[in-house]
C-alpha cells in the first residue's frame, strides 16, 4: 500500500493525456492543494485536504469504481463536501471508515495533516468514529444492491468539493457559508472537475445529495450546456429530521421519481 502522505502526482491530462475520472481528480487535487495553508478562510479556522493526506484511498476508489467509459453509469450521486468523520478520514465520498472497509474493501494507514482541530483529529481507520451520513448512504446501497459491483454498474458517488472546513470550535462549515471572494477560485476548480467527470461519463443524470449540491449541479449544467438531467435526493445527515425518520425509504422514492429506482432493500 502506498504511503498515505504521498501527494497526488501531476495528471496525465496535464501532460497531454485524456480526461478520465482519475485525470480529473489529479487536476482537482493540484488546484485545491494550497488551501489548507491559507486558513483561516472567513469562519473556517481549519481547512483539511483529504486529496493530499488520504490520496491513495481516493485514487483506489476511483480506479476500482469510477466509470470506465461514456455511458457506463446511468447517474452520478453528488454530495457537498466531506464531513469530519467520513471522507475527512478516508478520502472516499461519504466515507465512514467502517463501511468503506466492510463494503468497499478499502483500508490503510493515514498520516494526518499538520494542523487539525483537537476535537476533530484525523486518524483514518484507527479513530473508532463513524459518520452517520456515510453509514446511511453506503449502508442503504449495500441493503439494496448487495455488492459494490452491482451498485457501480449503474451509479457512481462523488463530492462536489473535496475540502473540509471547520470553525475555531471544530464545527463543520459548509462551502455555502464561506465568502465567495475567498473561495471563488476553489469553487471554480470544483466546477471544472465535475464538468470533466460528467463529460467523460455521460450519465443520464447527475443527482445532488442535498439542496446545495443539487443547486450547484443545476448551475453547472446550465452554464456548460451539458446534456444531462439534474435531480436531487434528501441528504442523509442526522441534522435532517426527515432523514432521521427513514432516509433510505425517502431517497428510494425520490430516485424512483427521477427514473433511477433502487431495488428493494434486504436487511
Amino acid at each position: 500500500m502506498p504511503e498515505a502522505r504521498s501527494r497526488a502526482p501531476r495528471s496525465s491530462a496535464a501532460r497531454g493525456g485524456g480526461s478520465s475520472p482519475l485525470d480529473a481528480a489529479h487536476r482537482l487535487a493540484e488546484a485545491v492543494a494550497p488551501y489548507p495553508a491559507r486558513a483561516p478562510l472567513g469562519k473556517a479556522a481549519f481547512v483539511l485536504d483529504p486529496l493530499d493526506y488520504a490520496w491513495p484511498y481516493h485514487r483506489e476508489y476511483i480506479e476500482r469504481f469510477a466509470p470506465r467509459e461514456p455511458g457506463a453509469v446511468e447517474a452520478i450521486l453528488v454530495g457537498m463536501n466531506p464531513g469530519p468523520w467520513g471522507m475527512a478520514q478516508t478520502g472516499v465520498p461519504f466515507g465512514s471508515p467502517d463501511v468503506v472497509e466492510s463494503f468497499l474493501g478499502i483500508r490503510g494507514p493515514v498520516s494526518p495533516p499538520a494542523r487539525t482541530h483537537p476535537k476533530r483529529p484525523v486518524r483514518g481507520w484507527e479513530g473508532g468514529r463513524g459518520e452517520v451520513s456515510g453509514r446511511r448512504l453506503w449502508g442503504g446501497i449495500r441493503a439494496c444492491f448487495g455488492t459494490p459491483e452491482a451498485f457501480f454498474a449503474r451509479f457512481y458517488v462523488a463530492n462536489y468539493c473535496p475540502l473540509v472546513f471547520q470553525s475555531e470550535s471544530g464545527a463543520n462549515i459548509t462551502p455555502d457559508k464561506l465568502p465567495r471572494t475567498l473561495v471563488g477560485p476553489l469553487l471554480d476548480a470544483c466546477a471544472e472537475h465535475m464538468a470533466a467527470l460528467v463529460s467523460f461519463a455521460r450519465p443520464r443524470a447527475v443527482i445532488g445529495v442535498g439542496k446545495w449540491a443539487e443547486k450547484q449541479l443545476a448551475k453547472l449544467v446550465e452554464e456548460r450546456s451539458l446534456d444531462v438531467g439534474v435531480g436531487g435526493v434528501l441528504h442523509p445527515s442526522p441534522a435532517s429530521p426527515l432523514a432521521n425518520r427513514g432516509w433510505l425509504e425517502r431517497a428510494r422514492a425520490q430516485l424512483a421519481a427521477l427514473g433511477h429506482p433502487w431495488p428493494e432493500p434486504v436487511h
